[in-house]
């Protein structure tokens, strides 16, 4: 039995969850999910509580039990707290603002690179080298973070670029002088 897969989850109070054949509406006070899962997976609300459970053993059941449950956790998760990734800007003059809703950032090109939030995203900019992506969707906001990380990646040899907050960069030594 999957150790994920058989916890209970709890929903909290403000959580509206309706669970309609094999699709699944979770509405909070940061926003509403929706999410469709197999068929073979059950998913009930008893008690307060979502339980997921499976019909058999077959492999194909025993991979998707702890996975919905924990794509439905992360639902009532998102909608009730949210979720947020930090961001830091590493390198001489880079610097993040807001402009209206776009992400602003001025990171060594010849030009400044806009970022926009998609739908149920935010970003905040409480310094001038620090980011943050808020949401209710985990996914989204892994994804929107990854996608700004990616405009400049961590350099290995000074360690410029934009990083996770928590992100170690490894830097590597440079070149050494011709010996004699």
């Amino acid at each position: 039995m999957s150790r994920i897969g058989k916890l209970p989850i709890p929903v909290p109070a403000g959580v509206d969850v309706k669970i309609e054949g094999n699709n699944i509406t979770v509405k909070g006070p940061k926003g509403t999910l929706s999410r469709e899962f197999p068929k073979e997976i059950s998913v009930v609300l008893e008690d307060g509580k979502i339980a997921v459970s499976r019909p058999n053993d077959e492999k194909q059941n025993r991979a998707y039990h702890g996975l919905i449950r924990t794509l439905v956790n992360n639902m009532v998760v998102g909608v009730s707290n949210g979720f947020e990734k930090s961001l830091d800007m590493v390198g001489v003059g880079y610097k993040a603002q807001m402009q209206g809703t776009k992400l602003v950032l001025a990171i060594g090109y010849s030009h400044p690179v806009e970022v926009e939030p998609g739908p149920g995203l935010s970003i905040e900019v409480p310094g001038p080298t620090k980011i943050l992506v808020k949401g209710a969707d985990k996914q989204a906001v892994g994804q929107l973070a990854a996608d700004i990380r990616k405009i400049r990646l961590p350099e290995p040899y000074k360690g410029k670029g934009i990083r996770y907050s928590n992100e170690v960069v490894r830097t590597k030594a440079g070149k050494t002088g011709k010996k004699k």
